[in-house]
């Protein structure tokens, strides 16, 4: 059940901090980061893959209200200098670090996922994290919608690949309208950006 962890940190007198990451997986775009304290309990918090657009936009703005919090957008060619997992580690470690500087006492961070980044103490990783914390559970939220707004605003000034439709992901309209246009400078180099042709689709020789 969602905020079960919190209950067990809360006896050990820790200030929780949640950590969670949107866009790991998409040809383009950022990884976007985020972290969240929360000052209080906001009713309907679960797992950003969970909710609707509509709920998840409504969230936004009572986590920004009621928690301490940090957003961090990395790019592309970070992406594509550092490698996927290094950059999201990378920004969430920005996240932390800024989170970390506005609370008082001992905390413990809660990552989601089944890797740290390993430059905190006191930092555990929680599989399936943003359905288990309340606190992962914002920043999942946080970090989704700050990376569609994204998406949104770059679907205006790149039109030729419906962005605001895949929100970047390997979807079959994606790589269609990739192979027609080809890549341009959002798109992580470092990923496959063409699709796995089927056999039956593959030359014989």
């Amino acid at each position: 059940m969602i905020g079960e962890i919190e209950k067990k940190y809360s006896k050990k007198d820790l200030t929780i901090i949640g950590v969670d990451e949107a866009g790991r997986g998409p040809l383009c775009g950022p990884v976007v980061t985020a972290a969240v304290c929360l000052l209080k309990d906001i009713e309907g918090l679960d797992d950003s893959k969970k909710l609707s657009e509509k709920k998840r936009l409504e969230l936004v703005p009572q986590i920004i209200r009621n928690s301490i919090w940090s957003v961090f957008s990395v790019r592309p060619c970070i992406i594509d200098e550092l490698n996927i997992f290094q950059a999201t580690m990378f920004g969430m470690s920005k996240c932390i670090a800024k989170v970390l500087r506005k609370i008082p006492g001992e905390s413990i961070i809660l990552i989601d996922g089944n890797k740290i980044t390993g430059r905190f103490e006191n930092e555990e990783a929680i599989v399936k994290g943003d359905s288990k914390s309340i606190n992962i559970a914002a920043a999942s939220i946080l970090a989704k919608c700050h990376r569609d707004r994204i998406m949104e605003r770059w679907s205006l000034i790149y039109p030729q690949y419906n962005l605001s439709s895949h929100k970047g992901y390997a979807t079959a309209e994606h790589y269609d309208l990739l192979e027609k246009e080809g890549p341009c400078e959002i798109y992580r180099k470092s990923f496959k950006l063409t699709r796995d042709k089927h056999p039956e689709q593959m030359d014989l020789f």
